[in-house]
């Protein structure tokens, strides 16, 4: 026996378990690939999507999806966990003159380096921290949208009656926000402003649940399933508060079963610091933890 105590409920992460990927259109492979790879450091999946009408760029154990149809800007914020700022600072000033004529910027500050994609995306990348993102050392840590004043306790009930999600409403950035787990320290914060980045144009984000049917069959009833996609996945759109039925936000979920072929593919992450110059056998890959 031993006398050491755990708190056991942190180790609860609710029905949503995996944060799969953000997808956003852009136009223009090229730029995408000079800023999502050569500069944030990501790694292109090399088994699919390989054409040059879409792309996977694998972050641990997530990914941002990039199909070439246009351009999206997420209602917010994207954040990263990535290691070596130095590392990321010069890639990110390496591809400064390529990415000259389009919205790409980025900053330092104190605790994260604050990014912005060619077309406008917010992304901002974090040093691994076990206080604040526990064992992840390279991944996608979470995502903020903006939302409307008044609207994150109804986001807030709607994660948790319908989804049995992990749910919180608390103060984030200084403005009431609901935050919803999505898996190992990872999760959506739905931020109440007064004046959003931009207007929602359809992008949208995909997240792996447990208990598949019960939801599905809430959002049913709630008439907000609008694509039976297969078996393993369906799609809403609709955030509904529970209590008045009103449609507090928008935001286009895909949501898979821990039986959808893909949960839990193993995803190849490189390690951007090494090159041609400096090559060392065995170096080559990065893993997703810190550990």
């Amino acid at each position: 026996m031993t006398n050491q105590t755990y708190d056991r409920t942190e180790e609860d992460l609710g029905n949503i378990i995996n944060l799969g990927h953000v997808n956003v259109f852009v136009p223009d492979q090229i730029l995408a690939t000079a800023y999502y790879i050569t500069g944030l450091g990501l790694t292109r999946d090399p088994y699919l999507m390989t054409g040059t009408d879409n792309m996977w760029a694998n972050v641990g154990i997530s990914q941002f999806h990039l199909p070439t149809r246009g351009t999206q800007v997420v209602q917010g914020i994207t954040g990263l966990v990535i290691p070596d700022r130095e590392g990321l600072l010069s890639r990110l000033d390496s591809v400064r003159d390529q990415l000259a004529d389009t919205q790409f910027d980025f900053k330092e500050t104190k605790d994260r380096v604050e990014t912005v994609c060619p077309w406008g995306n917010r992304i901002h990348c974090h040093a691994p921290d076990e206080a604040q993102f526990g064992r992840m050392g390279f991944g996608m840590a979470y995502v903020e949208f903006d939302v409307p004043i008044g609207a994150s306790a109804g986001i807030d009930r709607f994660y948790d009656q319908i989804f049995g999600a992990a749910t919180k409403v608390m103060e984030w950035k200084g403005a009431p926000c609901a935050r919803v787990q999505v898996g190992e320290r990872q999760y959506l914060y739905f931020r109440e402003t007064e004046t959003p980045y931009v207007d929602y144009d359809d992008n949208h984000i995909q997240f792996y649940i447990c208990d598949f049917s019960g939801p599905y069959q809430k959002l049913l009833d709630a008439g907000l399933v609008y694509q039976e996609a297969n078996q393993h996945q369906y799609r809403f759109k609709d955030i509904k508060d529970p209590d008045t039925g009103e449609v507090v936000y928008t935001l286009d979920h895909e949501v898979r079963s821990m039986g959808h072929p893909m949960y839990a593919r193993p995803l190849i992450n490189r390690n951007p610091a090494v090159n041609l110059r400096n090559y060392d056998p065995g170096r080559s890959s990065i893993h997703w933890t810190n550990r």
